[in-house]
């Protein structure tokens, strides 16, 4: 594939990763969908869900397609910014030191309960995450290209956890919320885990193809003037609901969301265009993927807490609030 490959090819190639990702997961097709809208954006995704849920296989089979490197590293309270990036270690023999790199070198690395390691750990994740380069001994390392951070966090258990602030929430593109898998996915998850084998999957794309992938889509899938317009209504909805009839807002949004938030979601838009196999994005495609895009962004009162609205809820309620122009 060069740099030229057609959108048309694109929407094939990305058509491949979905049916050998499928081969070794069985649904969670907003999981898979979510990924690749986060890795194609050139951003990070956080994954919230109980155990279980095949967040890791799906991880690595989609870096398995991609042709990727996969790391995982588990997030506990005893683990160093080190232990992520890196040190440097001395060579008695020969009487010098020499850089030993972290975990973080990698594509796709997995930072399984990112909330269970202490603020400094995460503080240094999330910086190598805007930066995609990492410090060691005073000299500066680049991080491998493509570089997608896969966070998780499981929203049941929060004792000794050490919750993301609002400020490193925003760092991530997308916020994810992983769910169980219907009846009919369950007896077929049961019966490939009986057979005790895991297929197999064939590397679609290599690393170069998906930088170019990334430009294309950047560069190649339009944006109307009213799909900006659009964007910009829902976001400031979210920080004056009383502007666009939403008076309620006011009540159960403690803030709203940044300007990140605009920028992600024509980001994303656009690849959900072409995973929709267009070249121009549409309103539907900015609905399709608000709700990830916005959920981490959003902070409630306490009202809206003591009333158990969720921020699901109040991004519904702002779509309503908002004109398709």
């Amino acid at each position: 594939m060069s740099p030229q490959i057609s959108l048309e090819d694109i929407i094939s190639r990305i058509s491949d990763i979905r049916r050998e990702v499928g081969k070794r997961v069985v649904g969670q097709d907003v999981l898979v969908r979510n990924i690749l809208i986060a890795l194609f954006s050139g951003g990070h995704i956080l994954l919230e869900g109980v155990p279980g849920l095949a967040k890791t296989l799906t991880v690595e089979t989609i870096s398995r397609t991609l042709g990727l490197d996969f790391a995982r590293i588990q997030f506990t309270p005893d683990l160093l910014p080190g232990d992520l990036t890196g040190g440097q270690m001395y060579n008695q023999a020969e009487s010098k030191f020499y850089t030993n790199k972290g975990a973080i070198f990698t594509n796709f690395l997995l930072a399984d309960e990112i909330n269970r390691a202490p603020a400094k750990v995460q503080s240094a994740l999330l910086e190598a995450m805007q930066e995609r380069q990492v410090t060691i001994g005073g000299e500066t390392f680049s991080l491998p290209s493509p570089f997608i951070v896969l966070a998780t966090q499981n929203p049941i258990e929060q004792e000794g956890t050490y919750p993301l602030p609002e400020a490193q929430l925003d760092r991530f593109l997308l916020k994810t919320e992983v769910d169980y898998p219907t009846r009919s996915e369950e007896i077929e998850i049961m019966k490939r885990m009986n057979s005790g084998e895991l297929q197999e999957v064939n590397q679609v794309l290599s690393c170069g193809e998906i930088i170019a992938i990334q430009k294309i889509i950047t560069e190649q899938v339009h944006v109307d003037e009213k799909i900006y317009e659009y964007v910009a209504n829902i976001v400031l909805a979210t920080r004056h609901p009383e502007q666009f009839g939403y008076t309620k807002g006011r009540d159960l949004i403690d803030f709203g969301a940044s300007p990140r938030a605009s920028i992600a979601l024509i980001k994303t838009a656009k690849v959900m265009a072409v995973l929709e196999g267009r070249s121009y994005v549409t309103p539907d495609d900015i609905k399709s993927i608000v709700y990830d895009v916005l959920r981490h962004r959003i902070g409630r009162t306490f009202e809206a807490i003591g009333q158990d609205i969720k921020v699901d809820q109040i991004i519904a309620d702002v779509l309503e609030s908002i004109t398709v122009i």
